[in-house]
């Protein structure tokens, strides 16, 4: 069966770009007479607001969409991601890294043409190397750390992987795209790479769609459901909505937010028109 999930955070109200990518979800789900899920990713508490959430399930109702209930709230789901940090750190994956965002930029500096990778400079991996005694002594002080993943270690314990996009088909997990991510931070005690992996298993989903600024996302996500012994499901990475010069919709466009556009007079027809969705595609 199909299972699909819209995963929305709430930093903010819907747009027209998440109206596209909650569309594309339901309307796969639909077509494939499968089931579509809600899950709200409010991992990082600095930025996410219950008000968000509220306005999440209310935009969503009124676009006409309907999904499973209850509703995973990551926030709620801590202890899972524990595990998996707990597994993963048995397994000498893990490590503390202490190097504060300025450490990372020096390093990067002074290293001069250091890699990047799809989210910029990788990182140099200074406090890889540090020994577990100083690990230990810095822990013990109460320094402030992330946890990253090993990454060229836990690709020699897995050996080469693979996942497929509907679109694109079949692809080679490149995961060393991103250098050692950060998988948890003290004050998020989990990063996106590792909820949404984890997320995605617990609630069986069987094919993910997603917009194609995360497709290079996929590698890690490749990466850690093999060494959590996770279900490896399809995915669809679909175009992203932009305005007429180009731009990403994004959540500062308060003009083009569901809210907005609903206060203005629109109906949910013509708000799933511009959404890229035909009127007759949702009940």
């Amino acid at each position: 069966m199909t299972i699909t999930r819209f995963a929305p955070s709430p930093t903010g109200e819907l747009h027209l770009g998440h109206a596209h990518s909650a569309l594309f979800a339901f309307a796969e789900a639909r077509a494939a007479g499968g089931r579509f899920l809600l899950r709200i990713e409010d991992i990082d508490r600095t930025r996410c607001r219950p008000e968000f959430t509220q306005a999440i399930f209310s935009d969503l109702a009124w676009l006409g969409l309907e999904w499973e209930r209850p509703v995973r709230i990551q926030s709620e789901h801590f202890d899972d991601y524990r595990a998996a940090l707990d597994r993963l750190e048995g397994m000498g994956l893990l490590y503390p890294c202490f190097c504060t965002r300025q450490d990372i930029a020096r390093e990067v500096e002074g290293a001069g043409h250091a890699p990047h990778g799809p989210d910029g400079p990788l990182y140099p991996g200074h406090c890889r190397h540090l020994s577990p005694a100083e690990r230990g002594e810095r822990r013990a002080a109460g320094q402030p750390f992330a946890l990253r993943l090993h990454t060229e270690e836990a690709m020699r314990r897995t050996g080469p992987l693979a996942w497929r996009d509907r679109t694109r088909g079949e692809q080679s997990a490149r995961p060393d795209l991103f250098g050692d991510v950060v998988l948890a931070r003290k004050d998020t005690p989990a990063s996106y790479h590792l909820a949404v992996t984890v997320d995605d298993a617990l609630q069986g989903v069987t094919l993910v769609t997603r917009g194609e600024d995360l497709f290079a996302a996929t590698h890690v996500h490749r990466l850690l459901q093999a060494l959590l012994d996770l279900p490896v499901p399809d995915y669809v990475h679909h175009r992203l909505l932009t305005d007429e010069h180009g731009r990403r919709y994004a959540k500062r466009d308060r003009s083009l937010t569901l809210r907005a556009l609903r206060e203005a007079g629109r109906t949910p027809d013509e708000v799933r028109m511009l959404a890229g969705f035909a009127e007759e595609t949702i009940p």
